[in-house]
Order: C-alpha cells, then structure tokens, then sequence
C-alpha cells in the first residue's frame, strides 16, 4: 500500500510517499513560500540527490496538484499515475478533546477541525487546505487525519487544567492540550522496541528537542504530562519562543509599551527564546559556533536552554515516581551531542551516567548511557510520517 503523507503549513506543504508494506520511502520533497513569485518545490530525486523547481504557486492546491505531477513525472517520478496512491494521510495540529487517535476523514470530521480554528488559528486552516486539495483533485482516494494532541488526551485533569477560573475550560475549552504528540508517541514505542523491554511497564521520558520543543512523561504507554499547553507557546525555552514565563511579565510589557494581542503573541512567538536572549540565531548550530567562539550571550542562552530541559525531566521523574529511559529526538536532541551531555550530568544523582564515547553519535539510534547507569539514556531519531502511514494504513485497511 503507498500512503501520501501531507503536512500542509500556512506557506509550505510537505510531503513524502511511503510504501507502508516495505517501510520505503519512494519520494519526499515540499513546496515552500507559497503564495509568493519565488516558491519552490524541493524534492529527493529517485538517485538520492536533490533539486528544485522554480514554481510561484498561489495556493496550496496548485502546489499538492505540482507535487502530483512529479510523483508521475516519467523522469523524476516514482509511480506511473495517481492510481497507485491508495490513501492520504494528513497531520493536523490540533484536535482539542474531540480527537483522541486518528481518524477517517468524513465531511463530519472536517467540521470538527474547523471548530478547532480558535485554537490553532495559524495551523488547523492550513491543514484543512491540504485535506481540501486532495479531495477535489483525488476525491476517491481515503484520507486520514492524525493529532498533534490526540497522544496526550490520556493525561489527568490534575496535569491539563490550568488554576484559573474553571468558567474558562468549561466554555472556551482553555487547558492543556500538548503538541509533537506523534513524534513523543513514535519514539516512545520504538525506544521500548529497540531496548526489547515492554513499554507498558515502563516509566519513559521523551524530549523531542528541535526549533520547536517539548517533553513528555510517558507512563506505561500513556502521556500523563507534558510541556507545552494550550498553545506551542509554553514550556521549554525554544528557538524562537519565549517557553514558560511569568503571565504577569506579559501584561507588563503590554500596559508599559502598549502593545496590541497581536504584537505581543509576534513577540513571545517569533522574537524570543534562542534568537532573543543571544540576537544571534534559533539555530543551535550557529549558538553552539558562537559558544566554541567565547560569545558570553550565547553562553548564557545555552544555559538558559539546557537547565530548562534538566528542570522538566527532573519534574517529570519525580511525577511519576522515577524514570527507567530517557530519549533524545528532533533536530537538536538527535544531533547535539554537547547539549545531550550538559542536560544529563545534572541527573547524576537519579543514577544518570553518559558514556561518552556513545555520546558522539549523531542521528541514528543509539544507547548513549553506560551499562552502570540506572536510567537507559537513548537517542531515536523521530519518523512522524512513518506514524502517520502507519494510523493511515490501519484505518484505510479496516475499511
């Protein structure tokens, strides 16, 4: 079975083409800046390397109609028409409390992604633009929507209410609902699968670490906390978001500079974190570069960084009355081996212990604790699509 799996942004659309029977990867790519004159669509070409063409698209259904056409292309394409995509599988960001797993996309369920609008305003109508455009140029084919929220529907009250009059989760849904809860799902089942131990008996911390960042308690299978909220805006200090900050610091800043909602949410969501405390980058490679350089703002913001990531596995070992793993994924936590070191040595005392050697591995899947260490320490990187064919190809397949 080949499953199409999209990941329709505001500006961009993602794609890759997986032949879920082979676990293969047939085709990946996507099409960025649309809507300007210099969008593009960047793919892996059948020998591995990549390229470009130059596309100016308007809309997302002209881009999901180009990335098509390439899949058919007789040169650079991989299958000989759309016949041979036998469903879709779409990550949508949020589901709020009525999506708990994956579902068959039905005319019903787009309508429960809109009433989710409120809540995800800058990503629930691009992945409604995604699902709209495969329906109107393969409206036969079955498409699947998989969560962001949907693994950590499973946490208590206790860890998604937020203290503040209980008016506003009655009525505005206000809680939290959690993010990258495919990627903390993947890798927590692959950890357990790869250390051959069940994860239904263990106590398991995932911290999928890349521009956007989070960390998940996973008990026994199950999401029982994690760092972000209502929004990607909270918790763990980010690239270019602020994380965990003081409500009052906000409203501060808003009655002292007079700033609109709308300034302020640029602010805490585009102007802060990594980029903010160093005004040198949100990427880690170049923070790490102006570090090794002796640059004392990158230094702190490094600090700022990895004790926040300490702080919540500490937090979260203690909620669920210790921790049997520790993962690394993402962009930053499969690739910084500096940072994967600074963020466990404070963890010595729960019996955390890096072997260093290991420790120098990057992007592959690894045991990087010693054998004397009381918590296995892996890194896996993530496969959010591999996820997403797989809920795809288990509901399509029951059909």
């Amino acid at each position: 079975m080949n499953i199409l799996v999209i990941n329709s942004g505001s500006s961009s659309v993602k794609y890759k083409l997986i032949d879920i029977d082979a676990k293969k990867t047939l085709a990946e790519g996507g099409v960025e800046k649309i809507g300007l004159p210099d969008g593009f669509l960047k793919y892996k070409k059948p020998d591995g390397s990549k390229d470009i063409i130059d596309l100016g698209l308007t809309d997302h259904q002209g881009s999901i109609k180009a990335v098509l056409n390439l899949l058919t292309d007789p040169v650079n394409g991989c299958i000989k028409s759309y016949d041979e995509i036998h469903a879709v599988g779409h990550r949508v960001v949020h589901g709020a409390e009525t999506f708990t797993k994956s579902v068959l996309i039905t005319e019903e369920v787009k309508q429960k992604i809109k009433d989710c609008y409120d809540l995800a305003p800058l990503h629930n109508p691009a992945n409604m633009t995604g699902i709209e455009a495969i329906t109107a140029l393969m409206p036969n084919v079955p498409q699947v929507g998989v969560f962001d929220t949907a693994f950590h529907q499973t946490m208590p009250a206790k860890s998604f209410m937020y203290a503040l009059p209980y008016k506003f989760y009655k009525e505005d849904g206000v809680r939290r609902y959690g993010f990258h809860g495919t990627s903390h799902r993947y890798v927590s089942q692959r950890v357990a699968d790869f250390l051959g131990v069940d994860i239904n008996s263990k106590r398991i911390i995932t911290c999928h670490i890349g521009n956007g960042a989070s960390i998940t308690a996973v008990l026994n299978g199950k999401s029982i906390d994690t760092s972000m909220g209502l929004t990607p805006t909270e918790g763990l200090m980010m690239g270019t978001r602020v994380g965990d900050v003081d409500p009052g610091v906000l409203t501060y800043l808003m009655l002292k500079h007079g700033y609109t909602a709308q300034q302020l949410q640029t602010i805490i969501n585009k102007e802060s974190g990594m980029a903010g405390v160093t005004e040198i980058s949100s990427d880690m490679r170049e923070i790490e570069a102006a570090v090794n350089d002796g640059n004392e703002r990158a230094q702190m913001g490094l600090a700022m960084y990895e004790q926040r990531i300490t702080k919540y596995i500490g937090a979260y070992a203690a909620e669920m009355g210790g921790v049997d793993i520790i993962v690394f994924t993402g962009g930053v936590g499969e690739n910084q081996t500096g940072l994967r070191y600074d963020v466990c040595e404070p963890l010595a005392f729960m019996g955390v212990e890096i072997d260093l050697q290991a420790n120098k591995s990057r992007g592959e899947e690894k045991v990087i604790s010693t054998p004397n260490s009381k918590v296995a320490v892996c890194v896996i990187p993530t496969d959010e699509e591999l996820m997403i064919a797989l809920d795809t190809q288990r509901i399509v397949s029951a059909l």
